[in-house]
C-alpha cells in the first residue's frame, strides 16, 4: 500500500478540473478533480493528504486526495474507538478478576465455618443456616433483577439487606458480582457492607455462646 503524503493545494484551475499540490519537500504534484474525495471543489491553500500514483501515460500524479481535517477527524474517531475497546477489555478483565476474588472469599468463609465445626467450636446447624440463607438471598437478587428488566414488582431493598444481615451476605456478594445487580449503587453497597459487619458480630456472639446450637435455641 502506497504511503500517505501531506501538502497543500498550490494551484487550482476550476474550469479545467485540475490543479497542483505543493508537498512538504517542495515537490509540485498534479491532481485531477476525479481524485479529490470531498463533495465540493478544492480550495487553494487547503491542507490535503494523498498517495502518489501514475496516469495512463506514466506521469506522476496525486491519487485519493483528501482533506487533512477530514482524515484527522477519522483518525481521532478511530483512536477513540480503540481506547474505548481497550477500556472495555480492561474493565472486563477487572470484573473477571473481581469475580474470582469474591468467589474465593465466599468459599473461604464457608470453609472457615466447616473448620470451626470440625474443631467443635460451631454446630452444623449454623453452617446449614448460612448455606440456606446464601441460596435464598442469591435467588431474591436474581428475582429482583428479572423484575427490574421486565418492569414487574420489585423486591424492597430492606428485604435484601435483612437477608444479608441474617447470613445471606455471601449469596448477596455473589449475586452482585455475577448478576451485576445492585453493584453500582453506592448507598446500597454501603448498607450491604454494614449488614456484613452486623452478621459477623452475630456469628462471634454465637461462637462465644459455645458451639452455636444452644445459642440459636436460646435466641429462638
Amino acid at each position: 500500500m502506497a504511503s500517505k503524503q501531506q501538502g497543500h493545494i498550490k494551484k487550482w484551475q476550476d474550469d479545467k478540473g485540475f490543479g497542483f499540490i505543493q508537498t512538504e519537500n517542495s515537490d509540485s504534484v498534479f491532481f485531477h478533480i476525479n481524485e479529490f474525495k470531498a463533495h465540493r471543489r478544492p480550495d487553494v491553500g487547503e491542507q490535503v493528504v494523498f498517495t502518489l500514483g501514475q496516469d495512463n501515460q506514466g506521469r506522476m500524479q496525486a491519487k485519493d486526495v483528501q482533506e487533512l481535517k477530514f482524515v484527522q477527524q477519522k483518525m481521532a474517531q478511530k483512536n477513540k474507538q480503540i481506547r474505548q475497546r481497550n477500556h472495555k477489555r480492561s474493565a472486563q478483565a477487572d470484573f473477571e478478576a473481581g469475580q474470582k476474588k469474591r468467589l474465593f472469599l465466599g468459599a473461604g468463609f464457608y470453609g472457615v465455618l466447616i473448620l470451626l465445626v470440625v474443631m467443635d467450636k460451631l454446630n452444623w446447624l449454623v453452617v446449614g443456616w448460612y448455606a440456606a440463607l446464601g441460596i435464598i438471598t442469591y435467588a431474591m437478587y436474581a428475582k429482583d433483577k428479572a423484575a427490574a428488566q421486565s418492569g414487574n414488582w420489585r423486591t424492597p431493598e430492606s428485604t435484601l439487606h435483612l437477608l444479608s444481615a441474617l447470613g445471606g451476605w455471601v449469596g448477596a456478594m455473589v449475586a452482585q458480582t455475577y448478576l451485576r445487580h445492585k453493584s453500582q449503587k453506592a448507598e446500597f453497597r454501603a448498607v450491604y457492607y454494614l449488614t456484613v459487619v452486623i452478621n459477623m458480630a452475630g456469628l462471634l456472639f454465637i461462637l462465644a455462646g459455645g458451639g452455636g446450637l444452644e445459642t440459636l435455641k436460646g435466641l429462638l
